[in-house]
């Protein structure tokens, strides 16, 4: 007989992967001869995935690969032995990129301030180089729905524009498209499943030693809404998939200048119209 924490595995895992597949489906995510790099952080959300996309891809009505990529930063600690172990357990192919951006990350970004932006970029920059050398056409990226939610918010509280994380986008160069197929995810489903397959977690010496940036600030103030609205998170997430652009302001994305009722010509030509 199942235990109860086997059948909630089980249970949770189904969930997560009917939610991962259902954002493949609906952004069009992979297709036939696709090679994916999935970008493994050694966190959480990164396992998770590629625990769920190694599933999908023994179920999948396509052909796909799978190789599994780890920016090694050369952080103070890092455990070189624990990816290669685990990959190589799970039976996937992988490949470790040695770089070391932890040191040019801190020379170049002052005191007080927060290194993800820096760290981000050199590291976006050395996974373009490994999928190209790898010969993959697409990266896959382990955030999760909490994530584009905090970013919807940090957009609009920091750098003043509506804008977050979309599941499926093209590198500028056109070389890449990024995908996350976790975009559906709960936070909290992944952070159980973790728990219970008791993932060999890295913390991350540059992010994790920052309390008290932005994003920390902007997920405390978004539990803190959860907890006195219930269900609030999900319907900010809904509302990021319903926008309606010509009840903003974006002149871009609706041509408000040379907006006139569609009706001007015959009023100018003097019809009567009954009041509404």
């Amino acid at each position: 007989m199942r235990t109860e924490a086997e059948i909630e595995e089980e249970k949770l895992n189904r969930k997560i992967k009917k939610t991962v597949w259902n954002a493949i489906n609906e952004y069009n995510m992979i297709e036939d001869g696709d090679k994916l790099m999935i970008c493994l952080s050694g966190g959480k959300d990164s396992y998770t995935m590629l625990d769920i996309m190694m599933q999908i891809q023994k179920a999948s009505v396509f052909n796909f690969e799978i190789v599994a990529v780890n920016l090694d930063q050369k952080q103070p600690g890092f455990p070189e032995e624990v990816l290669p172990n685990y990959l190589t357990n799970v039976g996937v192919e992988y490949k470790i990129i040695e770089e070391d951006t932890y040191s040019i990350v801190k020379e170049k970004t002052p005191v007080g301030k927060t290194t993800c932006s820096l760290c981000s970029r050199l590291r976006r920059g050395n996974l373009y180089t490994a999928a190209q050398n790898l010969g993959c056409n697409k990266l896959m990226l382990g955030h999760h729905r909490d994530d584009i939610i905090e970013t919807f918010f940090l957009n609009l509280f920091f750098a003043g524009k509506i804008e977050t994380m979309p599941p499926k986008y093209e590198t500028n160069d056109g070389r890449f498209v990024v995908l996350r197929p976790l975009a559906y995810v709960k936070e909290k489903d992944i952070i159980r499943l973790s728990e219970i397959r008791n993932y060999p977690i890295i913390p991350c010496n540059l992010c994790g030693s920052q309390p008290n940036m932005q994003r920390q600030l902007t997920k405390a103030m978004l539990a803190k809404w959860e907890e006195t609205y219930p269900g609030r998170n999900e319907i900010m997430f809904t509302a990021m998939k319903n926008i309606s652009p010509t009840h903003m302001l974006d002149h871009d994305l609706f041509d408000f200048k040379t907006l006139t009722p569609k009706l001007m010509g015959e009023v100018k030509a003097g019809k009567e119209f009954e009041l509404l």
